[in-house]
């Protein structure tokens, strides 16, 4: 069959889907023709005259969420063309049988806009990713998505294609969901066995999707799978909600790892055939290995000799560990502390971990010499200014790289979604869509949207600066015209100061940090 992929990704969000490739990798084995759709290299999009999509690059590089990239001999094109035309002009070429929309829930407005576009063409299609397993019922009752794939998708995809070609009943396929008399159908959820999954098929993408920038420089790289599911219980989270899942229709454990033969035989892929110059584990929390499956990992990774990102959590660092990864390659990590109120962080997050931690294995890090980011959120449900003001505190008792704020998401999926909706801050059905509005969704009476957005902007401002500039501060937090003018005074003094001063921040074309996307 003939099997088009969409990928409703924003411009900016340059992490490669590992999950789309290892699907079209699944379908091509067995025998199927894959062609992919992929949003992400588009300059604007418009519908409806509106625009739905918003440049994430330069949202993050205002900010100061990302640094800027130096000049280099990398050429990436973008389009300027509309992909509701291009979508409708490669159905009508590739005339496609199926269509595979993967999306996250920020992703959900400009998926369904180009199903929309496309539903004259009447083509069956499923919808899978992290929005579709935990809102399937919303999906489903779009009009356009005929089955809802939770969780894992390589079995379920293989076989439903295959039932329908040769015309038997898919109903009892694991892991799908669908509509039946109008109401929600879905099939336990089935554990794949990763050590037989082929190798992801990155010839299904754009050359210019392979290149991505890391601390301002840009590289070709490539994601590397070593585990699936995360061990720790975050409530911002939606990792928790796929454990409980899996334990509660399997009796088995998401969390698990590939065999190491099979990390070794897709690491030299990515060196030798795919000529990477740089790779980042997609792992939610790197160091759950142990010592002995981290020491086996080192003697693998030793032959490869490409520099490597990847991400964990503050108290998973010792410099035993982190001197095994800097021997063999670590050239920058992520962590995530995430609030600096000890108290609201372990009733309300679920991180049970002390300040003094925190900075303790964070300074270590930096001490060690690795560069790393820290990522940060604010606008919590229950949260207010002053409980923000504690993550501001924390952040300038360590030492880090580079730090990043966003806005609390709730994305459907999370403990946090349903606190959200108990409060009466968001609806059930309301679907978060912070990419395309550049707001968050929540505009709590204690701790209002404006200020949520102020303090996120200016958040690397409060942590760098002296407490005696905080006035200026908080003028640089408002959008009238003095506040505007506070904040480019600020920002230009910030580059000048806390970044290389001969790059132009313009020149910034970085994309998200990998660690937000996986929060997804």
């Amino acid at each position: 069959m003939r099997f088009l992929f969409i990928y409703p990704n924003h411009k900016g969000m340059t992490m490669l889907p590992p999950g789309i490739a290892l699907l079209s990798a699944c379908l091509k084995k067995e025998g199927h023709e894959v062609k992919l759709f992929d949003t992400t290299i588009y300059n604007k999009i418009e519908y409806d005259n509106k625009i739905i999509v918003k440049d994430a690059e330069v949202e993050k590089a205002e900010k100061l969420n990302v640094r800027p990239v130096k000049k280099s001999n990398v050429k990436i094109k973008n389009l300027d063309t509309s992909p509701f035309e291009d979508l409708e002009e490669l159905i009508k070429d590739f005339k496609p049988e199926f269509l595979g929309l993967s999306c996250t829930e920020d992703m959900w407005e400009l998926g369904s806009a180009l199903l929309t576009h496309i539903k004259k063409y009447k083509i069956r299609t499923i919808a899978g990713g992290v929005f579709p397993t935990f809102g399937p019922e919303i999906v489903l009752k779009s009009g356009f998505v005929d089955w809802v794939c939770k969780g894992e998708g390589e079995g379920a995809l293989v076989e439903l294609l295959k039932r329908i070609k040769e015309g038997k009943n898919w109903k009892d396929i694991p892991n799908l969901c669908f509509l039946e008399n109008n109401e929600l159908k879905c099939n336990p959820t089935k554990v794949i066995d990763m050590d037989r999954n082929p190798t992801i098929d990155l010839k299904l993408f754009d050359k210019n999707r392979y290149y991505r920038p890391m601390s301002g420089t840009m590289y070709k790289m490539f994601p590397v799978e070593t585990h699936r599911g995360c061990p720790y219980k975050c409530t911002f989270c939606n990792s928790p909600s796929q454990l409980t899942m899996y334990k509660s229709e399997t009796n088995s454990n998401q969390l698990r790892r590939k065999s190491f033969q099979n990390i070794e035989k897709e690491l030299l892929f990515y060196k030798n055939e795919m000529e990477a110059e740089y790779l980042y584990f997609w792992a939610d929390t790197f160091f759950v290995w142990s010592k002995k499956e981290l020491e086996k990992f080192a003697e693998i990774y030793e032959k490869i000799k490409l520099p490597f990102w990847c991400q964990t959590r503050p108290e998973t660092i010792t410099e035993e560990r982190v001197n095994i990864l800097k021997e063999i390659g670590l050239h920058r990590m992520s962590l995530g502390v995430e609030h600096g109120n000890e108290k609201f962080r372990a009733k309300y997050i679920l991180r049970k971990m002390p300040n003094s931690l925190i900075v303790d294995r964070l300074n270590l890090l930096y001490d060690l010499k690795v560069s790393f980011s820290v990522n940060n959120i604010m606008g919590f449900p229950k949260e207010t200014r002053e409980l923000a003001f504690d993550t501001i505190k924390l952040n300038r008792r360590f030492k880090a790289n580079d730090r990043n704020c966003y806005a609390f998401t709730p994305f459907h999926g999370t403990g946090l979604r349903k606190l959200a909706e108990q409060l009466g801050y968001i609806d059930k059905n309301d679907i978060t869509s912070s990419m395309t509005t550049g707001q968050t969704p929540l505009n709590m009476p204690q701790f209002p949207r404006k200020e949520v957005e102020g303090l996120c902007k200016t958040f690397n401002f409060y942590v760098n600066f002296p407490e005696d500039r905080w006035d200026e501060i908080k003028i640089a937090e408002n959008n009238n015209t003095e506040g505007k003018e506070m904040y480019n005074k600020l920002k230009d003094e910030f580059v000048k100061e806390y970044w290389d001063g001969e790059l132009s921040f313009e020149e910034s074309a970085a994309a998200n940090d990998p660690h937000s996307e996986l929060y997804t």
